[in-house]
Parts: C-alpha cells; sequence; structure tokens
C-alpha cells in the first residue's frame, strides 16, 4: 500500500482526524497489525472489531476506523457504519492510481478466468489480481488497498449471493472492462430466478463508463439477450455460435494440455492452455477479449494463455500411488461438475474413470432436479465408477441408477466414501474430486492419501 495520512483517510470516508501520522497497511484483523497501521473495526455474524480496538493500539496501530466512541486514544476516525467507510476508503484509494481494470463476475468460471486474464495481462505488465476468495465486500478493498504505482492493470473477482452486493464492488474498482462467464443456478435460493441472477450480475456495469466494453460469453443463452438491457458496447466469445468475435476451433486434449484456434475478426492464432478441458478454453477467449481492449498484439496474448496456472484446489492433477488424481474442490454447480466429467473424459487412463461428486449447495428448489440430472449425465457416459458424498448427492446416485448405471454408490459421510476409494482405486484408474466447498472434499483425498501410505 502506498502511504496516506491518517487526516487525508478521514476525509476519504466523511470523517475528521487532526492527526497527519503516516498509514503504510489497512488491517480488520488484529493478529496481522504491525506498526503503522490502520485498524478498521468491522462487525460480523460471530464477532465485533471493536472489541479489539485496544489490542490493536497495543500491537502498534496508530489509528482505528469505528464506530463506536473511544477515549484515551489518538487517530480515532469515527464513521456510522465501518463496512461503508472500507468501501468508500478503497474507492478513494483505487483513484489514486491509473490503472487497467477488469472486473469479473459470473456464476461458474469465475476464478480460473481471473487467473487466465491475470496470465494474459502479466505479459503487459505488472498487475495485481484478487487472492484466493477476496471477491466480497471486505476482501474486495482489501485487494485495492494492495495497488501501487508499479502496478499497469489490475483484475479483480466479483462474487454475490443477492441483489446490490456488485454493484458496491463495482463502486470500488471502476472497471475498465467488464467479464461476466454466464448465468447458473448458484444462488438461486436468495434470488429466486435465473433472470435475477443475471440482474444481480450486470449490476457490474454500474460504475462502469458508458464506453467500457462488457466480454460475454455468447454460449450462454441470458447472456446472449444482454444487448437489450444495456447500452454498453458488448464483445461476445463463444465456441458453439460462431457469430461471436472471438471463437475457437479445432480443439484439442494432447499430453495433459488444450490446444485449439482462435479466430478474431477476420484473423487467427493458435492457441495452449496448459490443462484439460472445454472449461479452459472458454476462459482463455474471455481473457484473449480482455488482451484484445488492452491493446495486446495476439502473440502476447497467448503467451501469456501459455503461462496460465490454476488456483488452489481448481483442477490441480497429480499422480500418487499410481491414480491420477484430480482435485477440484473449490465450488460446484451443474455448468462445473460438467466441466469437471469433460476433464475427466480427456485424461489420458490405462485403467477405470472414476467420478467423486459432493453436493452442489445454494441451488435452491432445483436442487433436487439438478442433482438428478447430473447422475443421468455421468451414467451415460464412458465413466467407470461413480462416488457420490452428501446428503443432495443422493439424487446424483439414483439418477444413475436410472439410467443403468452399475458402479454407483451413495456414502453419507466422507470417512466412508475415503475407506471404500483406498481399497477401490488402483495404478492405473483416474480419479476426479468436485463438490462445493463446504462439502471439505478434501478430507476424502488426504484420507485416501493416509490409507495409501499404510
Amino acid at each position: 500500500m502506498e502511504t496516506m495520512t491518517l487526516s487525508q483517510i478521514a476525509g476519504a470516508v466523511g470523517s475528521h482526524c487532526d492527526s497527519d501520522a503516516k498509514i503504510n497497511e489497512i488491517c480488520i484483523d488484529t493478529r496481522a497489525i504491525k506498526p503503522g497501521c490502520l485498524f478498521v473495526a468491522i462487525r460480523g455474524e460471530n464477532f465485533d472489531g471493536h472489541d479489539f480496538i485496544e489490542q490493536a493500539y497495543e500491537s502498534g496501530a496508530v489509528g482505528v476506523i469505528t464506530s463506536r466512541e473511544i477515549s484515551g486514544h489518538t487517530g480515532v476516525i469515527l464513521v456510522p457504519d465501518t463496512r461503508k467507510a472500507l468501501l468508500d476508503l478503497a474507492r478513494y484509494y483505487r483513484g489514486l492510481f491509473s490503472v487497467f481494470t477488469v472486473g469479473v463476475t459470473g456464476s461458474v468460471g469465475k476464478t480460473s478466468t481471473k487467473e487466465m486474464i491475470y496470465a494474459i495481462l502479466s505479459e503487459d505488465g505488472e498487475t495485481l489480481k484478487t487472492e484466493g476468495n477476496l471477491n466480497n465486500e471486505i476482501g474486495m478493498p482489501l485487494t485495492v488497498f494492495r495497488l501501487s504505482h508499479t502496478h499497469k492493470n489490475g483484475v479483480f473477482e466479483m462474487g454475490m449471493s443477492n441483489f446490490g452486493e456488485i454493484s458496491a464492488l463495482t463502486h470500488v474498482c471502476c472497471p475498465n472492462v467488464g467479464v461476466i462467464t454466464n448465468i447458473g443456478v448458484s444462488h438461486m435460493e436468495t434470488l429466486g430466478s435465473q433472470e435475477n441472477i443475471l440482474k444481480a450480475k450486470m449490476e457490474i456495469t454500474d460504475s462502469m463508463a458508458p464506453d467500457a466494453p462488457l466480454i460475454l460469453n455468447m454460449d450462454d443463452p441470458l447472456l446472449k439477450t444482454v444487448n437489450q438491457m444495456t447500452q454498453q458496447p458488448i464483445m461476445y466469445y463463444g465456441i458453439e455460435d460462431q457469430q461471436a468475435e472471438v471463437t475457437a476451433s479445432n480443439i484439442r486434449i494432447i499430453n495433459g494440455t488444450t490446444q485449439f484456434t482462435i479466430r478474431y475478426y477476420g484473423q487467427s492464432i493458435e492457441a495452449m492452455v496448459p490443462a484439460v478441458g472445454r472449461h479452459n478454453v472458454y476462459n482463455a477467449l474471455a481473457g484473449f477479449c480482455v488482451g484484445l481492449v488492452a491493446n495486446m498484439k495476439p502473440e502476447d496474448i497467448v503467451r501469456g494463455i501459455r503461462r496460465y496456472q490454476n488456483a488452489a484446489m481448481r483442477q490441480n492433477i497429480s499422480v500418487e500411488n499410481g491414480v491420477t488424481v484430480i482435485t477440484d474442490c473449490y465450488n460446484a454447480s451443474p455448468a462445473s461438475m460438467h466441466a469437471a466429467m469433460d476433464v475427466l473424459l480427456h485424461t489420458e487412463c490405462e485403467g477405470k474413470r472414476w467420478c467423486v461428486f459432493g453436493d452442489m449447495l445454494e441451488l435452491g428448489a432445483c436442487s433436487e432436479e439438478a442433482h438428478l440430472e447430473i447422475g443421468k449425465e455421468v451414467g451415460r457416459s464412458r465413466i467407470d465408477g461413480f462416488v457420490c458424498i452428501g446428503e443432495h448427492a443422493r439424487n446424483m446416485k439414483r439418477g444413475a441408477a436410472m439410467v443403468g448405471m452399475k458402479q454407483a454408490y451413495y456414502f453419507e459421510d466422507n470417512q466412508k466414501a475415503a475407506a471404500f476409494l483406498a481399497k477401490t482405486l488402483v495404478p492405473g484408474d483416474v480419479v476426479i474430486y468436485k463438490a462445493s466447498r463446504g462439502m471439505h472434499l478434501e478430507e476424502v483425498i488426504s484420507r485416501v492419501s493416509e490409507e495409501w501410505k499404510k
């Protein structure tokens, strides 16, 4: 973070502070406080940062943003709402820099697309990106505060579960380009319909300039209709719909990579993603569009695509005990489950292909049908074995059985599933693990590994 003064910060959040003490870091966790830090007292469901203000000062904080009046300390910035103050301060700080900024949202593929765009823009100069799951009203400001004058670009992931959330985030990062990967069924519990999910995602335009482009997946039926909802210029990408401005064809899986031809505005160029799966091609096409908007040379863009790396727990491939293990335990939806199946079916295999799926969460009223359909898809495919874990996954097993799959198994918990897999998987097999983050499917992987080491 670039240095600011307490009085400067107070002005940015609509408050007042007489101190001109210098601040070089913003912190919301007293365990991470360093000398010269400003502590923001955030209230959460199970904690209240105001209870740790004394500890913050003892740890070296030179000031606090608080909604509770305190005495006996200097550097106090009093505000009605500390969460809003954090957002306001981040928006002010973002305005101190001239960076090319990309906002990324969508029901599926936000993080992998963000990582792809980061790999591409890094070919053009130093680039800041959202780390981990810092894609909400707390994480976005903390990411923005990492901006410095050495950065040329920034790519920010935007998550949401309800209306108004992406609007708040876009007002912080002020994207020059907005990317929406797709409209799925995640968050149906709160938003009720895919049309409402689209409206919530379209809030990304709330702080975009009128000439700032939206980059959209033309193969998504709802995104294809966005031109009726906005005056923003739109650049489409796609595989199925070759009318898009940027398309892919001749897709091949070769030695653990995905190779394809990108066609754009009457020209073409060969590209390679060092990962398997059609979904990675979509990510690359979105990134290619961003690169074009950033005035990058096509050859530099595809070089960035070649340097793409998966984020943690997102389709990392390893070999253990002779079994190829594909880990994708971060999140799950019907679309990402299909992508996982595609990866499994295109991974070289000498033995059997095993699919280990857990619950897809936050699907609301469509949950039973969605799990049932995934089970049917697995059962109809060339996948040899299917392990289903969790309350909702029972319907996956039922769906697989309905289409005649014999090797479909259901387990209520991770421990029982791990015991079965440890004795069933043999050298030459390939297994993919996929579930919503709340299912903690990585526990199964760890238990299987421990059993193999005995």
